[in-house]
């Protein structure tokens, strides 16, 4: 199947038709589509798959045990297929299908790889769900503790072991991969730029070379439940007040730090219009070039509540060596930082030799229905991550 083919076959699952946005999150009928889909374009390829323990499906072209056992470990791409709420088309989809993509393309060319190839879709890359992001690939590189991700609760109150086993996975086995991350001796995942970088200078491709440190916390404000009308402001203990206090400190800090700093998602309890709120959950999102600046940002803007780390991702620069590689391959393609977190750089934390290559994004927007990149750019990243695989592969 061509990658418009297999992009159109993805266009509608998780759209929300009012938004525009695509709602895919881990472990929902929406996701067992989305699996039930990355089967079957591995099947119609003859690629055996695979689920480890923590969920993450893979697709294989040769034996990837084999071949760990002869020293000569896989070589993997892809991304993830879930999004955050409302977002965008391309983030994670576009690594996924330009894999599948790639393959065709090598197998046209007659191109008959020495080390195996695999293709991977991890699950809960966004953390949209169960608020911590790249869950798959921090559980099977021991980031994250079974207990504490089986632990982790949606808005609805289930907690991912229960949508896991919902979704007939079984919990027996979830936590540490070693054998999943053994067989993976070199990982380059394709990804839609979330910036306009490329756009600025003209260029359809580059290769990533690192991530910002990037950490989130939950910010618990609390106040006195109280009536609306009838409750004096000199006797009013308002958490809402503390949360304008919070959402202004973040964007003072974060220009101070040079860093940058969200308060995207709010829960008010009891959330009523003519109520004065109890109890108010806010999430901060802090990343930045420097890790302690980070963390400065996020210890002033947490004292105003009970501030906990949720998940933190210190600095991670890809394999230099990869990554020189990779832009030498594509013609001197431009190298790229990002402040966004990825898989990729979960697994270079764990000492996989791991790198990235971003897709020019001529809006520079991301995780929003305004996503976007042309076809022609597509194509353009389907036939480097070619090139880059058939020279990782020989």
């Amino acid at each position: 199947m061509s990658f418009e083919a297999m992009w159109t076959t993805l266009a509608s699952v998780g759209r929300d038709g009012a938004t525009g946005g695509y709602r895919r999150m881990a472990w929902t009928a929406t996701d067992a589509t989305l699996r039930e889909w990355f089967v079957s374009e591995a099947a119609s390829r003859g690629l055996e798959t695979a689920v480890d323990r923590a969920g993450n499906q893979w697709a294989w072209w040769g034996d990837p045990d084999r071949a760990r056992s002869a020293g000569r470990p896989g070589v993997v791409t892809g991304s993830h297929l879930d999004s955050v709420p409302d977002g965008g088309a391309f983030d994670g989809p576009l690594g996924v299908v330009s894999a599948f993509a790639a393959v065709d393309q090598l197998r046209a060319q007659g191109f008959v790889p020495s080390r195996p190839i695999g293709i991977v879709n991890f699950t809960e890359e966004e953390g949209a769900r169960f608020g911590v992001a790249c869950v798959g690939s921090r559980l099977i590189t021991g980031a994250l503790s079974p207990e504490r991700a089986l632990g982790l609760v949606d808005p609805d109150g289930v907690s991912l072991g229960e949508a896991m086993v919902r979704s007939g996975h079984s919990l027996n086995d979830v936590g540490r991969d070693d054998e999943t991350v053994g067989r993976i001796g070199t990982f380059v995942e394709l990804h839609i730029e979330q910036g306009r970088a490329l756009a600025d200078v003209d260029r359809p491709v580059a290769v990533g070379s690192s991530i910002w440190p990037h950490g989130r916390w939950r910010i618990e404000l609390l106040g006195e439940a109280n009536h609306a009308g009838t409750t004096r402001l000199v006797d009013r203990r308002d958490p809402m007040l503390d949360l304008a206090g919070v959402i202004s400190a973040a964007r003072r800090e974060a220009q101070s730090r040079g860093c940058v700093a969200t308060v995207g998602k709010v829960e008010v309890r009891p959330n009523g219009v003519n109520a004065i709120p109890s109890r108010v959950l806010a999430w901060l999102d802090a990343r930045g070039p420097d890790e302690d600046e980070v963390r400065r940002l996020a210890a002033a803007v947490g004292t105003a509540g009970i501030a906990q780390e949720e998940s933190f991702t210190p600095s991670t620069n890809f394999d230099s060596e990869l990554v020189g590689r990779l832009a030498e391959v594509l013609d001197g393609a431009p190298i790229l930082g990002t402040g966004a977190g990825h898989d990729a750089g979960i697994l270079a934390s764990a000492g996989t030799p791991a790198a990235m290559l971003f897709v020019r994004n001529p809006t520079g927007v991301s995780h929003s229905p305004a996503e976007w990149a042309e076809t022609e750019d597509c194509m353009a990243g389907v036939a480097a991550l070619t090139t880059i695989l058939r020279d990782l592969a020989t």
